[in-house]
């Protein structure tokens, strides 16, 4: 005689297999390449494959959860059917990701990989779930990991559709969170010579015990041109978005090469950006503010050199690219007179 709860134990095993094959996909999909296909690329026909393949495996993550959510539970046959359906849905998925060549654009298929990969995972976290999860109940974590899938998978239609705006969508999100930093760094600004006063304020006293948590009078003539960086990476972004948007075009290899340098490079704006406001906090380091604003600086340049020689680059367009190299260039070198006795 089985011991209680053996038969349904054994119910699930099917489940045990189906996370070590979907967990083999997430790692092909993570580190593998998609290959130049011998027919002509069909971007309709590639679209239409991966939005029918995605809102299938939410279909398989339904039917999976709804499986397990209440009793009787399937037995070993119906597990092994709904395993193979997933395992199955999953496969389409990463094929037809596979499908997109390399030549429309590594940033386009840097985000169909993310979006894939997001289902994949889902879809492991969901397996897991249920495994973990008493017979007799449905949990809320398998409502959430069901939802997550759901979620993951309804992404296939809020995809860009070509290297252009997939590129614009890049840029955008760089754009993001250089505002950000920036607006922190204004506002610890705004506060005062001392951006830690409402923490560290010494009541009886009256006075602040630590001076090394505010900005000395040499300090703060470092932090304008240090802030004009900042705000020229702003300006920089903002304008490369508004030529891509304009002017960017995906219809040749050169013009999707092109548009991958311009986000590769972009991309380095909001760390290099991040580490010298992080660098910009009191005690102050003069030395290496220095050095990472001459790196943000050269980020900047190269951003620019980029779009001067790109398609998105039209003879109306070269105005700001020279005024946006001479405020680096200007910001850079009132940082290097003011901490030129460092060196």
């Amino acid at each position: 005689m089985e011991p209680a709860g053996a038969g349904p134990r054994r119910a699930r095993e099917p489940l045990r297999d189906l996370r070590g094959a979907l967990r083999a996909v997430l790692a092909r999909v993570r580190e593998g390449e998609p290959g130049e296909g011998r027919e002509p690329f069909e971007p309709q026909r590639f679209w239409d494959a991966l939005g029918q393949t995605f809102k299938a495996t939410s279909q398989e993550a339904t039917k999976l959860s709804l499986a397990f959510s209440r009793p009787p539970l399937p037995s070993v046959e119906d597990c092994q059917k709904l395993s193979e359906d997933v395992q199955n849905a999953i496969l389409a998925v990463a094929t037809v990701y596979y499908s997109l060549p390399k030549g429309q654009g590594t940033t386009l298929r840097k985000m169909v990989r993310d979006a894939t990969t997001e289902v994949v995972e889902g879809m492991i976290q969901l397996t897991e779930t249920i495994l973990n999860t008493p017979l007799e109940s449905l949990s809320q974590e398998q409502l959430i990991s069901t939802g997550s899938v759901w979620e993951a998978c309804e992404q296939a239609s809020n995809l860009p559709r070509d290297n252009q705006a997939a590129v614009v969508s890049a840029l955008a999100a760089c754009l993001g969170v250089v505002k950000d930093a920036l607006e922190e760094m204004e506002h610890a600004l705004v506060e005062g010579r001392d951006p830690y006063s409402d923490i560290m304020e010494d009541e009886e006293l009256g006075f602040r015990g630590n001076r090394d948590t505010y900005w000395s009078e040499a300090d703060r003539k470092l932090l304008g041109p240090c802030m004009g960086l900042m705000k020229a990476s702003k300006a920089c972004l903002k304008k490369v978005l508004g030529v891509v948007k304009a002017h960017g075009k995906a219809d040749s290899s050169e013009q999707i090469a092109q548009l991958d340098d311009l986000a590769d490079i972009a991309n380095e704006i909001s760390p290099s950006v991040d580490e010298l406001a992080l660098s910009m906090y009191p005690p102050m380091n003069q030395l290496a503010v220095r050095l990472n604003a001459a790196k943000l600086a050269s980020v900047l340049k190269k951003v620019l050199e980029i779009t001067k020689t790109s398609h998105v680059c039209l003879p109306s367009e070269e105005g700001w690219v020279q005024f946006l190299t001479g405020a680096v260039d200007h910001n850079m070198d009132k940082i290097k007179n003011f901490t030129q006795d460092l060196f």
